[in-house]
């Protein structure tokens, strides 16, 4: 055993931040248009996380500083790695960078893990005891970690999980939700695809009302956990409630990471450029120096709202302080920023702040 095996096998595990840079130590094929992507600290350290939350990548890519929010697939109960799960996008700048050129032994700064879905946190009453896992596609991530760590902790609990896919050789996952449902007699696993050939046995087509009740009958009394594309989500939303299903019990992803990869890969150089500076209403100014544009902002109002109202496409995702896509460069003036660990202390050292939850105290200067 090498010493630096041997260090996960003491007594003295110490807490990851995101100060200590991730190295890739691990890479599977999913299937034809997914990886995932293992990695564990450069400095040993265990990683504290709530199964169903995310991470922010922190990429130079083209000589750009990218960031890009992926939802943690593995379980916090193997705490000394941790993995992501990725779908290659269609020109997605980031998700193809990730299959094509990532390998193992690169190193990676990180954000902090961050995110509010979660089955640890959304439980309304004192414990659940049903569960039901509905995901869409690459969206089975979230869903994934939670199961993952109630199998990895033994914890036997009754859950049934649908997932939705194009067709059976899309399915992520689909060898290791079976072994977990041979493992604990109380997970179920079954899988609706779009289309598929003759020897598919599984339901073909959509998720609706009748293929819930004949999988999951119980439904109305189990604790609803979803996540995948937005089209998906809200079929599934305006299901439960045409079923009259208390909505108190039901939690969804609140925003979809391959959807805002998407949008902001297509929209990367979509920052509007007039020929000469514009004020928009009144309020402080926020002097956007690369874009060569001068806006308001009002002092109640968040600076990426306002720059988006005025025509600016800055790069956001998550516009809840969790995810940095937006960190910008503050020359001058002060804000109010309440982030949600989108940030790190030395980078607001350095003048670093998030548009998406800062509002200005005085004019700004803002390089973007």
């Amino acid at each position: 055993m090498t010493r630096n095996t041997a260090e996960y096998w003491t007594n003295s595990h110490p807490s990851w931040n995101a100060d200590n840079p991730l190295i890739c130590c691990h890479i599977t094929q999913e299937t034809h248009d997914v990886k995932s992507f293992y990695f564990k600290p450069e400095k040993f350290a265990s990683f504290q996380f709530l199964p169903g939350q995310f991470i922010t990548l922190e990429l130079s890519i083209n000589g750009e500083i990218i960031h890009r929010s992926y939802t943690v697939s593995s379980s916090p109960a193997r705490s000394h790695t941790i993995s992501i799960t990725v779908k290659r996008q269609p020109n997605g700048i980031v998700s193809n960078w990730l299959h094509d050129h990532l390998k193992v032994g690169d190193h990676l700064a990180v954000l902090p893990i961050a995110g509010d879905f979660s089955c640890s946190l959304h439980i309304s009453s004192n414990a659940a005891k049903q569960y039901l896992f509905l995901s869409g596609g690459s969206g089975i991530t979230p869903l994934m970690s939670m199961s993952r760590s109630f199998h990895d902790l033994a914890e036997n609990k009754d859950i049934v999980f649908i997932h939705s896919a194009r067709t059976p050789e899309d399915i992520i996952f689909r060898k290791e939700l079976d072994l977990i449902a041979f493992n604990q007699p109380n997970f179920r696993a079954a899988f609706i695809c779009e289309k598929a050939d003759a020897a598919w046995t599984q339901p073909t087509g959509y998720l609706n009302i009748d293929l819930l009740k004949q999988i999951a009958p119980d439904f109305l009394q189990r604790e609803i956990f979803t996540c995948g594309p937005s089209p998906y989500m809200a079929a599934v939303r305006n299901m439960f409630k045409i079923a009259d299903f208390n909505m108190v019990h039901y939690h969804e992803e609140s925003f979809n990471f391959d959807e805002m990869s998407a949008h902001l890969d297509t929209d990367a150089d979509a920052t509007a450029k007039p020929n000469s500076p514009v004020i928009n209403g009144a309020g402080f100014s926020v002097d956007l120096t690369k874009s060569g544009a001068i806006i308001s902002c009002a002092a109640d109002q968040f600076v990426l709202n306002a720059a988006h109202s005025a025509g600016f496409r800055l790069p956001s995702a998550c516009s809840k302080g969790l995810c940095g896509t937006c960190k910008s460069k503050l020359i001058s003036g002060t804000v109010d920023m309440k982030h949600n660990g989108g940030i790190r202390p030395r980078e607001i050292e350095q003048g670093l702040f998030l548009p998406c939850c800062s509002k200005p105290l005085s004019n700004l200067v803002v390089e973007r």
